[in-house]
């Protein structure tokens, strides 16, 4: 059976590896590797060929809705926003959904008391 190869993007290394382990854990998917930035994702998208992208909105060097609406102009493919700012009925999630994602998931929020939430 052919594996889902995934491409995950986020600046938070702590979010790439929980991403990674979630995907791995799963028999139909596999994920070939993770970005800090979109810039270094552009790379990636180029040599591994993924047939999913996660994407988180907030990371530097550009907005990750910035890089979505540049992607699905240059070479659509199925994207998942992964952030904290893409709940259900936000902004946020509306312009991802417009812009060509095919679906959001919140992250968890971290509280430094508590741990996550």
């Amino acid at each position: 059976m052919k594996k889902i190869k995934v491409l995950i993007v986020d600046d938070s290394a702590l979010i790439r590896k929980l991403l990674s382990e979630i995907i791995a854990s799963q028999p139909d998917m596999e994920a070939i590797g993770s970005a800090p930035d979109p810039l270094v994702a552009r790379e990636m998208i180029r040599e591994l060929n993924p047939d999913v992208l996660t994407l988180d909105v907030e990371m530097p060097k550009m907005d990750g809705l910035d890089f979505l609406e540049k992607l699905m102009r240059l070479r659509p493919m199925p994207v998942v926003m992964v952030s904290t700012l893409t709940e259900k009925g936000s902004d946020v999630t509306f312009r991802a959904l417009e812009l060509g994602a095919v679906d959001f998931v919140s992250k968890p929020k971290i509280d430094l008391a508590t741990g996550l939430t």
